[in-house]
């Protein structure tokens, strides 16, 4: 029962709603906004004033539509408020026309509805007065009588109302002052009046300023500058019959049509009783070259077109100038009244345009709104609508001048797939004049494709420490289907990878989503945060196109992500093996023998790596040239190119006792040691990587110079990956040092032996290649670069990483694999060890 009460009461709200907004239907709201106003003004809360409910504006695609004319306003999604878009000038959309009104349509869609809006662009004081020149020349008799009138052009003002009404003042004189006549239709003359008389031998020249102020507020000015000449002799100015001459014409009358005739008369005789007639000023003064005036005459012809729709009434100021010295004028105006005739067709225009129509769709369904209009008056801008030719669409008028062009018939896909309809519009006048609209209507089928993607696997190469955002590729899927059911979003549909994939940790899964994201709209790929080769080398995930039809169709396509490699890690030098000698930090003094405390029995550091070490070694005097002394190990976290590390000896410098290894590490005599290299040598060793820009470490090697019977108790053994080691201790006695030497030696024979040979077999793998080259194999599989050098061979994989653990306590190493042959050189000067550049490895 309480289900049931609930659907009555839903009912009932439902059926108040419908019956609001049918009272809407054929009204229509009126808004107010000054011009000027800043874009985002709010002018009417236009969601709430139709009736409609909170979020129901956007859901039902609330929109503004135009009639002819650029809006200046637009509806905001959100809020449903009518707000102002861009700049609104009233002088720019009316001119002088007021109210200056825009006519609007608003729609709303399921169901489709249309409301008429009206906003009204109210006037600010924001265009100053301004004269037709910045200085005026008038010239005066001195005999001319006190009260003697001379006319003066006024200003103009863009703006209407209060703030268009001018009011004049002029700068104090004691011979002259201003006088302001107001005629019937509002208008302002001005004339400047002789109050006393002149005296042309005290003052040839009177400069005056007139100054125009509108209405506003605050209000605005203009000025002219006045220059009044004072001549001699002629004392009588020509006299019109009529002061205000008044015309009709009608808009279509033809260039050298006359106007009318104006007749002035002057009293003088002579050369003083001659004048002739000129137009001295216009109202608008836009229409000054549409006018021509007889001088001798005094006919007043057309030159130009008028047109009723822009100026009804022009005001034309005539000037009768005697030819006396000097010479005398008289002033009258002609008032020309524009008659309008049927000189404008009909106007048609489609202001919302649903298609394509569903074949299912019910009778009487809006497929368009259309806007009809006349820039006639009366009877000439009356216009009738009709539908050519006849087809299963028919006109409704819903308010003056709108139509919706609505269904009648059932509609067949199979049999018509468009239609193209023609919309007529005749006006009333005599004749009457005929505009038309030609409209495709399509009809639209179901949703019966899915989205397609052009590969079912794409394959993306990203260079790792990318920006956040950065855009990795583009996916696009197609769909046949017409508008939403072709509308396409994107979205990353499943997949993932785990964090230690890199070096095989396995910290723990993590979605895709976390680590890249796919516009809805566009299909682009773009990384959420910058990705780190060491964490993740490979990210495979499924990204859905879904499109927008009812049901919505699908399709997938799967994304292999490659996480390419960038020099971001330096090398870290590893602590010696076992019980080598211990490094020390950098600044400290070792003395040979000597540990840490706390550090006998334990190796906790053993497995870890810095940037710096200090370290220590022995070497006896009169040792051979080519002795290993120890060896110095490095480990670089990147891959590749980026892990391929080399040594060099930056102190001393010069022809010291001591080299090291480019590629192997391995510390050696260059020479044979003697008493004269001193008790003590300190070297400082440079590890560097490949990378673009390099990056390296060092290590600060102290080498001991002792006796023979020292320097076998502090041996070191040489073997592959490991670090600086004591081959026995001094308690062991002489046999057991003979016989670790002897061990020793035989292990270094068996590593130059394996080294020479693997050495061999890569030279003879790039002879029968011809050269060394650099080979991408690209396929289905993982794709693997190989490249080859003097120093050695490493091996870099695209797809999956591989690591190669040497004897040592150090950390395996993913993605590089060095070979390099650890026997001592022959005695001598150190060769010169030159590095084979590889190619680069990948290009993105």
């Amino acid at each position: 029962m309480v289900g049931v009460g609930a659907a009555r009461r839903s009912w009932a709200a439902a059926v108040v709603v419908l019956q609001a907004a049918w009272a809407l239907v054929g009204g229509q709201v009126r808004y107010s906004v000054p011009e000027e106003a800043e874009a985002g003004t709010v002018v009417g809360r236009l969601a709430q004033d139709l009736g409609l409910e909170a979020g129901e504006a956007e859901a039902r695609r609330l929109r503004l539509v135009a009639r002819g004319r650029r809006a200046s306003v637009e509806v905001s999604g959100a809020s449903g408020a009518l707000v102002v878009s861009s700049r609104l000038d009233r002088e720019e959309l009316c001119g002088k026309s007021a109210p200056c009104a825009l006519r609007l349509e608003v729609l709303l869609d399921r169901p489709l509805r249309v409301f008429h809006v009206e906003v009204e662009v109210t006037d600010i004081n924001d265009n100053a007065p301004r004269f037709p020149n910045a200085y005026k020349n008038i010239s005066v008799s001195e005999n001319s009588p006190s009260g003697s009138r001379f006319p003066l052009e006024g200003a103009s003002d863009a703006d209407i109302g209060s703030n268009a009404q001018l009011s004049y003042t002029l700068s104090p004189s004691e011979h002259f002052a201003l006088d302001v006549k107001i005629s019937d239709e509002d208008r302002k003359s001005l004339f400047l009046v002789l109050t006393h008389p002149l005296d042309r031998e005290s003052l040839s020249d009177h400069r005056l300023v007139l100054t125009a102020s509108d209405g506003g507020r605050p209000a605005l000015t203009g000025t002219v500058q006045l220059v009044i000449s004072v001549l001699d002799a002629n004392d009588n100015a020509p006299q019109f019959n009529q002061s205000v001459y008044k015309v009709q014409l009608p808009e279509d009358a033809a260039e050298g049509t006359l106007v009318g005739r104006v007749t002035a008369t002057d009293p003088d005789e002579g050369i003083n009783q001659e004048f002739s007639y000129s137009i001295v000023n216009t109202v608008p003064a836009s229409q000054r070259d549409s006018f021509s005036i007889d001088p001798r005459t005094g006919e007043i012809r057309l030159t130009g077109p008028l047109d009723f729709e822009e100026v009804r009434i022009n005001e034309l100021q005539i000037e009768a100038r005697d030819k006396g010295f000097p010479p005398l004028s008289g002033h009258c105006s002609v008032e020309l009244e524009v008659l309008d005739v049927n000189d404008n067709a009909p106007e048609v225009w489609v202001t919302s345009l649903s298609v394509p129509v569903p074949e299912d769709a019910a009778l009487g369904t809006v497929v368009a709104l259309l806007s009809v209009s006349d820039r006639d008056s009366g009877p000439n801008g009356r216009v009738r609508c009709a539908v050519r030719p006849p087809s299963p669409f028919g006109l409704v008028a819903t308010f003056a001048g709108s139509y919706s062009l609505v269904l009648r018939e059932a509609l067949d896909r199979e049999r018509v797939s468009e239609y193209e309809v023609e919309v007529r519009a005749e006006d009333g006048g005599a004749p009457p004049l005929r505009a038309s609209r030609g409209l495709r209507v399509p009809v639209s089928d179901v949703n019966d494709n899915a989205p397609a993607f052009a590969q079912a696997v794409y394959t993306v190469l990203a260079r790792e420490n990318n920006a956040a955002g950065a855009e990795l590729a583009r996916l696009w899927a197609r769909d046949p289907d017409e508008a939403g059911n072709g509308r396409v979003s994107y979205s990353v549909a499943e997949g993932g990878a785990g964090t230690g994939a890199g070096s095989g940790s396995g910290s723990g899964w993590r979605p895709a989503s976390s680590y890249v994201s796919v516009d809805a709209e566009s299909g682009r790929l773009r990384a959420l945060r910058p990705l780190d080769y060491e964490e993740l080398q490979v990210l495979q995930f499924e990204v859905r196109a879904v499109d927008a039809g009812e049901p919505p169709l699908c399709g997938n396509a799967t994304v292999q992500l490659f996480v390419v490699d960038e020099n971001d890690n330096a090398p870290a030098l590893l602590p010696p093996a076992g019980g080598g000698p211990w490094p020390w930090a950098a600044g400290e003094a070792a003395e040979p023998g000597s540990r840490p405390p706390g550090s006998a029995g334990s190796a906790g550091s053993a497995g870890s790596a810095v940037s710096s070490w200090s370290l220590w070694a022995r070497a006896a005097w009169g040792a051979p040239a080519g002795q290993v002394v120890a060896k110095i190990r490095a480990v670089d976290a990147d891959s590749g190119y980026n892990a391929w590390l080399r040594y060099e000896l930056r102190e001393p410098r010069g022809e010291g006792p001591f080299r090291v290894g480019l590629y192997s590490g391995e510390v050696s005599t260059a020479r044979a040691l003697e008493e004269a290299d001193g008790p003590r040598q300190r070297l400082l060793i440079v590890v560097r990587d490949h990378g673009e820009p390099p990056r390296s470490a060092t290590a600060t090697l102290s080498v001991s110079l002792v006796e023979g019977a020292e320097a076998a108790v502090g041996a070191v053994s040489v073997s592959a990956g490991a670090g600086l080691r004591p081959a026995a201790s001094a308690e062991g006695g002489s046999a057991a040092s003979g016989a670790s030497a002897a061990t020793n030696v035989w292990l270094v024979v068996a590593i130059c032996a394996v080294s020479s040979l693997l050495v061999l077999a890569v030279v003879l793998y790039g002879a029968g290649r011809w050269a060394p080259r650099a080979a991408v194999l690209a396929g289905p599989g993982p794709a693997t670069l190989v490249c080859a050098s003097e120093v050695g061979s490493w091996s870099y994989s695209q797809r999956q990483s591989r690591s190669l653990c040497v004897a040592t306590d150090g950390a395996g190493k993913s993605d590089l694999m060095v070979f390099s042959p650890n026997c001592p050189p022959a005695p001598g000067p150190a060769p010169k060890e030159t590095p084979q550049e590889p190619s680069s490895l990948l290009d993105t």
